[in-house]
């Protein structure tokens, strides 16, 4: 029964954190839709994080990912018009960051 709850739970935060992300690549200028596609997602994570898009290539080197995840994360942070607070939230807590950025007010500032 625990099992089960748990399940929702996971389900309901996984649907917001895709909804959040549509919201934001439309908020881009990019087509929503693209969150649901894997890898072609952080291809344009990564231009609007103002990256090239092969930087999600370098996302498949161990070490060097984690490195870059973190880069993109704090641009994309910063061209919404925020800082370092909300990039550890994005790191850390992303089922809270992307629905602040994804339904909130801000907006892109390439």
């Amino acid at each position: 029964m625990g099992g089960c709850f748990f399940g929702l739970v996971w389900l309901a935060v996984i649907v917001a954190v895709v909804a959040s992300c549509w919201r934001l690549f439309e908020k881009a200028g990019q087509p929503g839709w693209a969150a649901l596609v894997p890898i072609y997602n952080l291809v344009v994570l990564c231009q609007i994080a103002g990256k090239p898009g092969w930087w999600c290539l370098l996302m498949l080197i161990p070490v060097v990912n984690i490195v870059i995840g973190i880069i993109v994360t704090h641009n994309v942070a910063r061209n919404f018009g925020f800082g370092v607070g909300m990039t550890l939230l994005l790191i850390f807590l992303p089922f809270i960051g992307y629905p602040m950025i994804g339904f909130g007010d801000c907006e892109y500032q390439p």
